[in-house]
């Protein structure tokens, strides 16, 4: 394509990515102060230059060639913009971690064990496994000693399973704070900074909070509006556990509302194995198959506008019910971008529209870009979905489409291909059963999880509503479980293979070359369909 074909739409698309890889340049490497300050000096002056009337005057395309130049300077303010706000918002002054530092530690950096008071409320879903449960609480005061500050922050508490802790409880924590610490290869600090945690505090004195602390009310609608979703969602699964028997609900509940905490090890290592783990995750890959099988099922029976917007509705439900997580929010988000793509889009609305939605996602959150496996997972997923999926059904259009099957199969391919670099550099593995299985389990996910919300929602109105619906639920859940083990089982299930970061940059650089050059001609390609 040529420059002075390039819509204004496609300049913003480059001034986002510049942004995104300014972001991701900031999470690897340390730019220092000088090197920022060089890259936005040198952006601007470019600007600057080619702004002038008399620059490159003299030459033949002299307007272009001046636009060309602007862009280039805008696209390196974008990209330091993104190392700037990476930085802010690795560097954000927290005022527990000051207090675990300042407080907390002697003249020698060790710990001195002094207890503080915290106020405030659980501000997540509590996890537990075995005898430990962890939550987020979110501190509004802290007291140490006779000072007291009021703050708005977060810290992860570990504590004992019982009693039992919910969304919103209003409690008074007395322990010990401290900062957490990586282990193994593993980058534990950032991965709590994601979530905006920066201290945890272990086993502490708990009691409910009796002081009187303004929430605002704001706030105080937000915990009331959660701890209602929590209670639904409690509630659904519950249901699904009296409708469905054992392997089949943990299965069901993990891919329903990514819940995993009841699915046995064994099973979990076979999902391993076989790279079907995405399947017990929420992610805008699967909400995607999921919109696109129930859009398929409804226009059966009305009309496609309509079908469209059910399934939108029963996305926002589906979100509402898993507890609408940052995470599944990121997720639903994307998935949203492609059935509209799919009702109303173009290929080139829908590029811009993901990239818009992702870099909204990436400024509000920046360690999600390289921090957040899910959010990668979902991104490239989508990406395939959208470049690699048109492509594939289009070699393959004289395939039966088999009830909507032949169409799911080709976007497991599609999304499989995108992300399988990404799965190799974090998992260390490369699973040579993964293809086949998710063929062939990938396409009855859909109609599970239909089943089983169906069943979730008919068993809390009434028990045998749930156990008919359960039924079905049953004999697609075995099957794929069934299908799962079996290949783990395989000896050559997976190999051992390691690819460090810079190879993970060249892989997906050529993927994304090699896909912006075969864009133009499979957008002609597919208009004679």
């Amino acid at each position: 394509m040529k420059f002075s074909d390039m819509h204004k739409s496609q300049m913003l698309f480059y001034l986002l990515l510049a942004f995104i890889v300014g972001v991701f340049t900031g999470s690897f490497w340390i730019i220092s102060y000088s090197q920022i300050l060089a890259l936005l000096i040198g952006g601007i002056s470019i600007m600057a230059v080619f702004s002038y009337r008399k620059t490159l005057s003299k030459s033949k395309n002299a307007a272009l060639n001046r636009k060309i130049g602007i862009l280039i300077g805008f696209i390196i303010v974008s990209f330091t913009f993104g190392i700037v706000h990476f930085n802010g918002f690795n560097y954000e002054n927290s005022i527990l971690s000051g207090i675990s530092k300042s407080f907390l530690k002697d003249s020698k950096g060790r710990e001195t064990g002094t207890q503080i008071h915290l106020q405030g409320y659980v501000g997540g879903e509590p996890e537990t496994a075995g005898s430990r449960t962890k939550f987020v609480f979110n501190a509004r005061r802290v007291i140490i000693g006779n000072r007291t500050f009021d703050l708005k922050e977060r810290t992860l508490v570990t504590t004992d399973s019982f009693p039992v802790y919910k969304f919103g409880d209003q409690l008074l924590l007395i322990g010990v704070l401290k900062e957490p610490q990586n282990f193994d290869e593993f980058d534990y600090v950032t991965y709590l900074k994601k979530e905006g945690v920066r201290t945890t505090m272990s086993f502490p004195l708990i009691a409910d909070d009796t002081g009187k602390i303004d929430y605002g009310r704001f706030e105080k609608v937000k915990i009331n509006l959660y701890r209602g979703i929590f209670n639904v969602k409690k509630i659904f699964q519950d249901a699904i556990n009296k409708s469905v028997s054992e392997p089949v609900a943990s299965y069901a509940s993990g891919i329903l509302l990514g819940s995993r905490q009841n699915i046995p090890a064994e099973l979990k290592e076979a999902f391993n194995k076989t790279s079907t783990t995405h399947i017990l995750a929420i992610s805008g890959f699967n909400i995607m198959i999921i919109s696109e099988a129930i859009l398929i099922i409804l226009t059966f029976f009305v009309r496609r506008r309509a079908a469209f917007w059910i399934s939108v509705a029963v996305i926002v439900l589906f979100t509402i019910l898993t507890g609408a997580s940052s995470s599944v929010v990121r997720a639903a988000v994307m998935g949203l971008l492609i059935l509209f793509a799919h009702g109303y889009g173009k290929l080139y609305d829908v590029k811009n529209s993901i990239i818009l939605a992702g870099a909204i996602m990436i400024y509000i959150n920046p360690f999600v870009l390289s921090f957040d496996i899910g959010f990668q997972l979902s991104f490239l997923a989508v990406l395939g979905l959208v470049y690699l999926y048109p492509l594939l059904n289009y070699k393959l259009k004289r395939l039966p489409k088999l009830g909507g099957l032949k169409e799911i199969a080709l976007m497991t391919v599609s999304a499989q291909m995108m992300v399988l670099p990404l799965l190799i550099y974090y998992f260390k593995t490369i699973s040579l059963v993964s293809l086949p299985t998710n063929i062939l389990i990938l396409p009855f996910v859909p109609y599970a999880m239909l089943a089983g919300f169906i069943a979730g929602v008919g068993g809390m109105i009434a028990p045998f509503l749930g156990q008919t619906f359960g039924f079905i639920v049953w004999a697609i859940g075995i099957y794929q479980i069934r299908a799962v083990e079996f290949f783990a089982s395989l000896n050559f299930a997976s190999i051992p293979v390691s690819i460090n970061l810079p190879v993970l940059a060249v892989v997906y650089s050529a993927i994304f070359f090699l896909l912006h050059k075969t864009e133009n001609k499979y957008r002609i390609s597919t208009t004679d369909l």
